[in-house]
């Protein structure tokens, strides 16, 4: 049976339904699970205090046998609180080589950068307890996905992108939530990655952040060391009337006029109910012929 430990580096349990029907949905998948205390869990906003939180975490570095996966519960904010709390170098002896598979999305991605720049781990954006697995109505990409990919040693994403008709590149793969990227910028929890394919999301952020955002990535030279950079999904990420026609479209197609890279869109990964599931730092391979997008990777955690 596949063994399942919840973790909350973030927000507290808000949607108790979803979380039942989560649990619910991975017993009837074959999966056993361990940590439901977490689902107990509140402090403010948070999913209970950072050192509770942080134990999540640390505690992979030191149970008897490891989980085949490390479950986020959920998103919202909170992780960058615990990145001074981790135990690095015990994370990295333990999980390095190992099967296990840690997996979240949104403000997870704070916790991935920090865990490849400081130990080298390779972690997944992908579904989560709430919003995924306990969706009323569960993906009909997501989860499938998650699970071939998941109990394989290589996978691949194909959706219709714009922006590049001929591309074929090779890199690290990385990315996630685009505000928490940058909010780690020049911190040691951001790690440095040249000749990447970087993937980038977000959700309720007007479209002039956004813009400011990924201005952000292209002036500090982030983007200018990549091979390539994908859009996935912004969602709810509205102009208001102020921006006088200016919206989603426009400010990407000023990125693409100064990125000075490839930059594709389309890609099913954020906050929506479509999402594949992305291993941050594992070799990948980005390919596009005639609107056609392939992204394959490989030499990544997995089990059978």
């Amino acid at each position: 049976m596949t063994k399942v430990r919840l973790i909350a580096p973030s927000g507290y349990p808000h949607d108790r339904d979803a979380m039942a029907r989560g649990v619910a949905r991975l017993r009837d998948a074959g999966c056993t699970l361990e940590g439901l205390e977490v689902l107990d869990r509140t402090e403010l906003r948070y999913a209970g205090s950072d050192a509770e939180r942080a134990a999540d975490i640390n505690a992979l570095a030191t149970c008897d046998v490891l989980p085949d996966i490390a479950l986020a519960i959920r998103g919202g904010y909170g992780a960058t609180r615990l990145l001074e709390h981790l135990h690095y170098d015990a994370l990295r002896e333990r999980l390095s080589g190992a099967s296990s598979v840690l997996v979240g999305h949104s403000d997870f991605t704070a916790l991935q950068l920090a865990l490849y720049a400081k130990s080298g781990l390779c972690t997944f954006g992908g579904p989560m307890l709430g919003p995924d697995f306990g969706a009323e109505a569960p993906s009909g990409l997501t989860l499938p996905h998650f699970w071939s990919t998941v109990r394989s040693a290589q996978s691949q994403a194909l959706w219709q992108s714009s922006g590049e008709s001929d591309l074929d590149v090779q890199g690290p793969l990385w990315g996630g939530n685009l505000a928490v990227l940058c909010s780690l910028l020049g911190t040691p929890y951001f790690p440095r990655i040249d000749g990447g394919i970087l993937f980038v999301e977000d959700v309720g952020e007007p479209p002039f952040r956004i813009e400011r955002l990924l201005y952000q990535l292209h002036l500090s030279g982030v983007l200018g060391r990549q091979r390539a950079l994908i859009l996935g999904d912004f969602t709810d990420c509205r102009p208001s009337t102020y921006d006088n026609g200016y919206g989603l479209t426009e400010g990407f197609a000023q990125l693409r006029r100064v990125a000075g890279i490839p930059v594709l869109d389309g890609m099913p990964f954020g906050h929506a109910p479509n999402k594949f599931t992305l291993p941050f730092g594992a070799p990948a391979r980005l390919r596009v012929t005639g609107g056609q997008a392939a992204l394959s990777f490989h030499d990544y955690p997995h089990f059978s």
